[in-house]
């Protein structure tokens, strides 16, 4: 059990929340149904979600209802991010910068105060996951589309975990919590610059069925070939089609793919 947790100044903690309500605002201009209303709740939800669903978790009051700035500034951070939405998108590499920041803040803050409530690393892991991406699984509730947290093509809750993995391994270390949460931001905006750079992305899930049944009708195909012409065509069963190795990934679906053009992080 840690005695305290990652902390940041008042300050620092409202511009990470607005960053994330802006992404949400950006995104939510693209929806031409929802009133100035819908912009707002769209980023409230963004910019303070995944500290809510923490608190909550954790059987707390969540830090935003502890101030009243916090809603004040999502709401307002989610109507700039509407009406400029062609200013940020000009400048979109320096709001996926403060916002690859803002996830792994979160990150920490989550982790360590679950570490600190007696709670072991695995849940803890989670809190700080949920905390840092739990925002952006909200937003796409509320606008009733595909979560993008799990879909291919995102790589927020991977360069969270990562961020986090590396807060308990300093802290394992007997490093200050300062040091390891300084740590966690670094390693987790790091791993999300490089996931938008290159397209780092999990591979897409593929059941043995699936594998099964292509491998069976290669077979059938096989033994219908050999009745038409006489001949025998051994079908490769040690590979998948387009060369992978057995239960591999398509070319294009691995490690590598467009992340989503919004997928606002916290």
């Amino acid at each position: 059990m840690l005695d305290q947790t990652f902390t940041v100044p008042l300050g620092f903690d409202l511009a990470a929340v607005a960053v994330a309500s802006l992404q949400g605002g950006l995104f939510a201009a693209g929806f031409k149904r929802l009133d100035l209303l819908g912009v707002a709740i769209v980023g409230v939800a963004t910019g303070i979600g995944g500290g809510f669903m923490r608190d909550m978790l954790l059987g707390v009051t969540p830090a935003a209802f502890s101030s009243n700035w916090y809603l004040i500034t999502v709401t307002i951070a989610a109507l700039v991010g509407m009406l400029l939405l062609r200013l940020f998108e000009r400048v979109d590499w320096l709001v996926t910068l403060l916002d690859a920041l803002s996830i792994g803040m979160f990150g920490a803050i989550g982790a360590t105060k679950a570490l600190a409530m007696g709670l072991p690393l695995v849940p803890a892991l989670f809190i700080g996951t949920i905390s840092a991406v739990g925002g952006g699984f909200l937003r796409d509730i509320l606008l009733n589309i595909p979560i993008a947290l799990m879909h291919v093509g995102s790589f927020y809750a991977m360069a969270s975990m990562g961020g986090i993995l590396v807060l308990f391994a300093m802290l394992a270390a007997g490093l200050p919590v300062l040091a390891a949460g300084i740590g966690c931001v670094v390693v987790t905006t790091v791993l999300r610059l490089f996931a938008v750079r290159f397209g780092w992305s999990l591979p897409e899930q593929r059941a043995l069925s699936r594998i099964r049944l292509r491998r069976q009708r290669q077979v059938e195909a096989a033994i219908d070939e050999a009745l038409t012409t006489g001949a025998i065509t051994l079908p490769d069963l040690g590979a998948e089609p387009g060369g992978d190795e057995p239960g591999g990934r398509d070319e294009g679906d691995g490690g590598f793919g467009s992340p989503r053009d919004r997928p606002a992080g916290a």
